[in-house]
């Protein structure tokens, strides 16, 4: 495995001085933003669909620091009823396919999307519980009418262009479980697999390893991101894990987004390692920082520095023992 970092903590560097720092700190990789939810300050997107001297410019920079792009990200809606935000998320990812598949970009990451509750609402609905009965029936009438159709095209459209795509199991969107991933997959292609990011996993009650067994069984995980989640029990106790605090509001929320090993044991975190290695994942671990108690640098580093104890880079040994 390849230990990289997403770079949108980064933004108020050059494109130059981000792949410095990257290079600098020993990672190998760099997951870039595009556009929507993590902005595009690295990736001119349409520059660099337009003009092959640009990619092949973009490229060498990227190569010349020993670095690779593990993904390209561009997290949005396209199947939100904003009609406005549902376009451009829709256009931006097809956009990234392309850009993807012509500089040899192996994954986009991005978010399944959330509909609205009818073909006239105003804004994106989660249902998150069975009863009353009509929840049932807005997410069956979002699987079948919204998420399916959308996913169906364009996963055949990244498949056309030999690219996978990582759905972050994110809640807030369809999409957010092992089960929605694999049954969205079931319904349009194998393209279609997992970012699979364990602090989004800690907070809905999912053991990170278990869903690394469930999902690469079926070679199901394209990406995965390294974030980690720190659980309140007492604030737990008060607002429920489905907590509404705003995110800056640390010491009153149910949990916290935190660097690698700042939410959980770095036993965890090597049992995840392990668990990508036994199960067939052998890519890249893809640092995303969002500690709202650490500064950029520190959250950063925090996690270059406990990751590399517990990443498995090279190939396994014969078992001479045996």
């Amino acid at each position: 495995m390849k230990l990289g970092v997403f770079t949108v903590l980064f933004a108020n560097y050059s494109f130059e001085d981000m792949l410095d720092k990257v290079q600098t700190a020993g990672l190998h990789t760099v997951e870039i933003g595009t556009g929507c939810y993590p902005g595009n300050h690295h990736c001119p997107l349409d520059e660099l669909l337009e003009d092959a001297n640009a990619r092949e410019s973009y490229k060498k920079k990227v190569a010349d620091r020993g670095l690779t792009i593990s993904a390209f990200s561009c997290h949005g809606n396209p199947i939100s009823p904003e009609e406005g935000f549902a376009k451009a998320s829709n256009e931006t990812l097809r956009k990234t396919i392309k850009l993807a598949s012509l500089l040899d970009v192996p994954v986009v990451n991005c978010f399944s999307g959330t509909a609205g509750d009818h073909e006239g609402a105003k804004y994106p609905n989660w249902p998150v519980t069975p009863w009353p009965n009509e929840y049932g029936e807005i997410l069956t009438w979002q699987w079948e009418q919204k998420l399916i159709p959308y996913w169906k095209e364009v996963g055949e459209y990244a498949k056309e262009n030999n690219v996978k795509i990582g759905l972050e199991l994110h809640g807030g969107f369809l999409v957010h479980t092992p089960y929605t991933l694999l049954k969205l997959r079931e319904q349009t292609c194998d393209a279609i697999g997992a970012n699979l990011d364990p602090s989004h996993l800690w907070w809905q009650g999912i053991d990170p390893v278990a869903a690394i067994k469930i999902l690469a069984k079926e070679n199901a995980i394209h990406h995965f991101h390294a974030k980690d989640t720190y659980l309140d029990q007492e604030n737990i106790n008060m607002f429920g894990l489905t907590d509404m605090q705003p995110y800056g509001e640390v010491r009153s929320r149910a949990w916290t987004f935190r660097s690698v090993g700042c939410g959980h044991s770095l036993k965890e975190w090597s049992d995840m390692m392990s668990a990508l290695r036994t199960y067939g994942y052998d890519y890249v671990v893809s640092i995303e920082h969002e500690d709202a108690i650490m500064s950029i640098d520190e959250g950063f580093e925090r996690a270059v520095t406990n990751l590399q104890t517990v990443l498995i880079e090279e190939s396994p040994s014969q078992m001479w023992w045996a």
